[in-house]
């Protein structure tokens, strides 16, 4: 391993299980001054500090021999822009599966079974009883087939409801088939709750737009733990104001959400402030991950997850 390109990581080095010796380690999690020139001339492997991207991109054109980045995230909507020429670019699959799910299945039931109702009843003392949507019974569309568009299946499964796939291209899963993004059109008015977990791309930016909010059932429910520009807020938020539609995001456009914006206080929508993947499942799944890439940086084999 000699001559091996130094890593810059998150964590310390005690951290990451099988770290492979001999391997140059440098630490920076993305507070306070970054590290010294000296020390980004010899970086060949850069894993981004979770949630301090921005602290993070001006470092990379002072890398001059930099190989690989690694997000700690899903999405790299807010790397690719920045991404030297003939660098990789890798994301953490797998690392959100869990937490993301979690999420998911929580804004889901919260949302129809009216919990923020039940929370808002006891500040004010009222017993409001009365008969609830079930998850059972209902059809779910997944929009978004990855890894956590999986995880969320697997999650939704016990519920007893019906699940429909959508991704980029039509393919066949484990559980049924999976169908292209242009059947969208047939898929979205059988659904009584709409999960949008695709990655930003030109493509998906405003996918669920006025077109697309339209063809939802009446009293459907729209789930976005993807990215906000996904959801076309202004299209939304007529939907909400009219009451036919009702919405869980866990990401919204602008993000975070300034005060005063009218999504804090729209009706039948529940917000929660970007924390799909930001749980206590997230540490070790994200070291398991870059000891795993870094065993494969340092033999020389080729990286998994890599989206450049």
């Amino acid at each position: 391993m000699p001559g091996t390109p130094a890593a810059l990581l998150p964590y310390a080095p005690a951290e990451l299980d099988g770290l492979p010796s001999g391997l140059p380690v440098h630490l920076w999690d993305g507070t306070g001054a970054p590290p010294p020139q000296e020390v980004l001339d010899t970086v060949g492997f850069f894993a981004l500090p979770y949630m301090r991207t921005a602290a993070a991109l001006p470092l990379l054109p002072r890398m001059p021999g930099l190989q690989v980045v690694q997000t700690l995230t899903a999405g790299v909507d807010d790397v690719r822009p920045h991404l030297p020429s003939g660098v990789q670019l890798c994301n953490a699959r797998g690392v959100h599966d869990a937490s993301t799910a979690e999420l998911v299945l929580a804004l889901i039931l919260a949302s129809l079974r009216d919990i923020p109702g039940f929370v808002r009843g006891q500040d004010a003392e009222q017993w409001r009883s009365g008969f609830y949507p079930a998850l059972a019974d209902r059809t779910v569309l997944l929009v978004g087939y990855g890894s956590i568009g999986s995880a969320v299946e697997d999650r939704l499964v016990p519920f007893e409801c019906r699940v429909h796939r959508v991704a980029r291209s039509a393919r066949r899963a484990p559980r049924g088939p999976v169908h292209p993004l242009s059947q969208l059109p047939e898929l979205l008015p059988q659904a009584d709750v709409v999960v949008l977990v695709v990655p930003l791309t030109e493509q998906t930016r405003g996918l669920a737009g006025k077109e697309f909010l339209s063809r939802m059932k009446d009293g459907a429910l729209l789930v976005n733990v993807a990215r906000g520009p996904v959801v076309d807020t202004a299209a939304l938020l007529e939907e909400l104001g009219s009451g036919r539609l009702t919405a869980a995001l866990d990401v919204t456009d602008p993000e975070p959400l300034p005060p005063g914006h009218p999504l804090w206080h729209a009706p039948g929508v529940l917000i929660s402030p970007h924390v799909g993947g930001s749980s206590s499942a997230f540490r070790p799944r994200a070291l398991r991950l870059l000891a795993a890439q870094l065993r494969r940086y340092a033999a020389g084999e080729p990286l998994e997850h890599r989206m450049v």
